[in-house]
């Protein structure tokens, strides 16, 4: 049995939406690295839809904060406004 090389990766664009809601959760401290990447995918999905606040969009993403969800969801939109999106 042989094993293949993994796929290559594309990386999003600069000023992608997907970029930005990765960018905006990055120095979140918490438990685990798909903590992370949940959370990512949540905001990016609030970002594209924008049905519920942010503070739903973060409790739907299950992660594990070191730091309290309050101050987690104020940090993602201090991240988000310095990237340019408007809230």
């Amino acid at each position: 049995m042989t094993t293949k090389a993994p796929s290559s990766v594309q990386t999003a664009p600069e000023q992608s939406v997907e970029k930005m809601a990765y960018e905006s959760v990055k120095n979140i401290p918490t438990v685990d690295p798909h903590d992370q990447d949940r959370l990512g995918f949540n905001v990016w999905r609030w970002l594209a839809l924008k049905n519920d606040p942010l503070e739903i969009a973060v409790k739907s993403a299950g992660a594990r904060f070191l730091i309290p969800e309050e101050e987690a969801v104020e940090k993602i939109r201090q991240n988000l406004k310095q990237l340019g999106v408007t809230l």
